[in-house]
């Protein structure tokens, strides 16, 4: 009947909208949540990686805990060395804690859960009046333990469970339970990122589903560093870095700087063996960072089109950042926050952004580590290199990275090769007096710890008087070998399948390309012939042989490297990236310092020496740029070339906050003493020339003397067996902080502590009284 089919109807109109409804609920994906802590944005995130539980089988309730209006509430992991700990060492781990991790705040106290180093038989723990008293301080609403706390007064809720999770700030959901890792989210004003990321927790990753309030920029997420711990399989625990966006990583998508490969090839399958073996190494993965389209050499700003050139954070902001590896070299540049960057040099795209951000960023030998599922530009030379600011972590991360390079050299190279060659800064290039100062003080210096006057050197005479054979000059056998190779290479193996794959999908049509990549394609169909591609290959066999056998490649047995070659690569002259140029019509062409290790597959690191001023016409003020020093080794000896700038670098920041934590822990347990009470000041000194003015057990001394100063109050209860304890502790941990990559407690002068020197305060004002 009519109304029985009108039923029917409405039933079965309903009944798919139930199925609908069902088929989306089915779909929903929790993707974390973004929450303000006293002003600081942070990320929980959707995957939690454990769960508060009880150990007994009764209920747990976290409604002490629970924040109004809200499911999620801060949680802080604590690890201690008693069953219970008193209030001051409650207070000094916390205080430890948020001195060493920009993720951990006070507001991550309002719960805790308190785990011992040790365990025993006893039902339970039994608090103190101190840890009362703290917990009250620091506003702790509840506080978790394996075993039940007892004789705590205050109004502090108290509960027990089990939590195998690193030390450290969490978020945990009031309704189930759920632990989430606390990521705090830092803008990138900058423009060094294309996408944040985060872990999956199952080997892959996913892009950040968070974004806070800013111009174009994105948000990026960082993990707490507490959760870290440094061992000898993860010597880089910890440490954040982004990747340049050719390196493809599992589970998000790649765009290598153009938007319709990106979208044409979605969410890769793979991560490239380079950034797992970082991954694998400790080290924390989180974005990747923008780069000239395909990696090839476009300026900003008129050659970016498809994505928007990165900021360099130098000057007055508005200088080229250089490329290609132009994100990594900003973002290292610009964020302290952000540790290390993996960029790639085919023909000099990690230097470059060293050079212009002032970075410690290298082109490592030709093959140093896999670029399996990277895009690539050329297999002839490409490579992949770190960005960072600090000399020493440069040098423990490249060392770890690069796995097959030796390293057991005893000695340095006693020749200090200073390049004069054609177009250099010292063949009477455009070089300010006070760049000029900032490189000769380096050089000297260099002089110094090599204990060797420094030779000139150039390449192109050192061909013409040593290679009998035609070509006489070096540069004109060269001049077109890079621009013919990369422009071929990738065509073939990028760009032709690119086109190809593209036009399938989009009915025959052709995908936007970048003015830049795109005349070098074009150009290399014409000029890139197989006979063309082959002479070159030839060529860079020519130079590569000679190179290492009579030019300034020779190995040493002893020193890895016959000579160390140096080249000031930037002079601190302004670039501005608003200036319109000429279009590109060919891929780079020409050869000159900058060349040699691509086409002879050496390892060369830019480094920072100084800055210079400059007249801004942007900021019409006095602003500053770096200047930096290029340093090269023959083929084959990126270790030893890291441990030379390990040797000639202070203390990095990690080192000194490891050195300052360990000090002012040791301190604390010795004498029962608040944190708060132990200042740590380091003063650096200079190396100390070879003017016969310090002497050392009668002989006079070169190096640095480190030591430990330490203005200590006395008592009858602290005796001289406790100070020569903690003195014996103290050095242990400086040891720890500064030992070499890759060995034991093989220091050399440079880094060697001294002594440890305790001085008595016969009296002391403090605060005006």
């Amino acid at each position: 009947t009519p109304a029985c089919s009108c039923a029917f109807h409405r039933m079965r109109s309903l009944a798919i909208i139930l199925a609908s409804f069902r088929l989306a609920s089915a779909n929903f994906v929790n993707q974390g949540q973004v929450l303000s802590l006293n002003g600081v944005s942070y990320y929980a995130g959707g995957v939690p990686v454990g769960q508060i539980g009880t150990t007994n089988g009764s209920s747990l309730s976290l409604a002490a805990a629970q924040i109004p209006g809200q499911d999620l509430f801060p949680l802080t992991i604590i690890d201690t060395s008693s069953s219970v700990p008193s209030g001051d060492e409650l207070l000094n781990l916390t205080t430890t804690y948020d001195s060493s991790d920009d993720v951990f705040q006070s507001a991550f106290l309002h719960a805790i859960y308190l785990r011992p180093s040790t365990t025993n038989a006893t039902a339970g723990y039994n608090g103190t009046t101190s840890l009362d008293s703290q917990l009250s301080r620091q506003g702790t609403s509840l506080v978790l333990s394996p075993k039940e706390i007892h004789g705590l007064t205050s109004s502090v809720a108290t509960g027990v469970t089990v939590l195998s999770l690193p030390r450290g700030p969490y978020f945990v959901s009031v309704h189930t339970g759920n632990v989430y890792k606390a990521y705090r989210l830092y803008d990138d004003d900058h423009l060094a990122f294309v996408q944040g990321m985060i872990s999956d927790e199952e080997g892959a990753f996913t892009t950040l589903p968070a974004v806070t309030e800013n111009v174009m920029a994105k948000s990026i997420a960082v993990p707490s560093r507490l959760y870290y711990t440094e061992t000898e399989e993860q010597p880089l625990a910890g440490l954040r870095f982004g990747v340049k966006d050719i390196f493809h990583v599992k589970g998000v998508g790649t765009s290598g700087g153009n938007r319709a490969y990106f979208y044409l090839y979605g969410r890769q399958n793979n991560t490239a063996p380079a950034v797992q073996r970082l991954i694998d190494l400790g080290a924390v993965l989180v974005g990747k960072m923008g780069t000239v389209q395909f990696a090839n050499g476009d300026r900003p700003t008129a050659d970016w089109v498809d994505l928007h050139a990165p900021f360099n954070p130098r000057g007055d902001g508005y200088q080229d950042p250089s490329g290609s590896s132009t994100g990594p070299g900003a973002g290292v540049g610009a964020y302290d926050w952000l540790d290390l960057a993996v960029g790639s040099d085919t023909g000099g795209s990690m230097r470059g952004p060293a050079g212009s951000q002032g970075l410690f960023g290298n082109r490592p030998s030709t093959g140093a580590i896999s670029l399996e599922h990277v895009i690539p530009l050329s297999p002839v030379s490409d490579t992949a290199g770190m960005f960072a600011r600090s000399g020493s972590l440069w040098a423990k991360v490249t060392q770890a990275w690069y796995p097959d390079f030796a390293s057991k050299y005893t000695s340095y190279p006693t020749t200090l090769y200073r390049s004069t060659a054609r177009g250099g800064a010292w063949s009477g290039g455009n070089v300010s007096e006070e760049a000029t100062d900032v490189i000769t003080s380096f050089v000297q210096k260099l002089e110094g710890f090599l204990q060797t006057n420094s030779t000139p050197a150039n390449y192109t005479q050192l061909w013409s008087e040593t290679h009998g054979e035609a070509p006489a000059d070096v540069n004109e056998m060269l001049y077109l070998t890079y621009g013919v190779y990369v422009s071929h290479d990738q065509w073939q193996g990028l760009g032709k399948p690119f086109f190809e794959d593209y036009a399938v999908k989009f009915d025959g049509r052709q995908p936007y390309i970048n003015p830049g990549p795109l005349a070098r394609w074009q150009w290399g169909q014409v000029h890139s012939t197989e006979e063309a591609y082959a002479q070159g290959l030839h060529n860079i066999s020519i130079f590569r042989s000679w190179y290492e056998t009579e030019g300034y490649g020779r190995h040493d047995p002893e020193s890895c490297s016959e000579g160390l070659y140096v080249y000031p690569w930037s002079v601190g002259q302004p670039a501005y990236r608003d200036v319109y140029i000429q279009p590109r019509t060919t891929p780079p062409l020409g050869f000159d310092d900058s060349s040699v290790p691509v086409m002879a597959g050496a390892p060369e690191v830019v480094v920072p020496i100084g800055e210079v001023p400059y007249n801004s016409t942007k900021s019409l003020h006095t602003e500053h740029l770096p200047v930096t020093m290029a340093l090269r080794m023959a083929r084959g000896c990126d270790h030893h070339l890291a441990n030379l700038i390990y040797h000639t670098y202070s203390l990095t920041q990690k080192q000194r906050e490891s050195i300052a934590l360990s000090i002012t822990n040791l301190h604390c347990s010795t004498f029962s003493t608040p944190a708060f009470f132990v200042h740590v000041n380091f003063i650096k000194q200079e190396p100390k020339s070879d003017d016969g003015t310090y002497f050392m057990a009668g002989k006079s001394h070169t190096s640095n003397s480190n030591r430990i100063v330490a203005l200590v109050r006395t008592s009858a209860s602290r005796t001289k067996d406790d100070f020569d304890a903690l003195a014996a502790k103290i050095e242990d941990a400086w040891n720890g902080a500064v030992k070499e990559p890759g060995k034991e407690a093989d220091f050399d002068e440079a880094k060697r502590l001294l002594m440890v020197v305790f001085t008595p305060m016969l009296a002391i004002r403090e605060g005006g009284c």
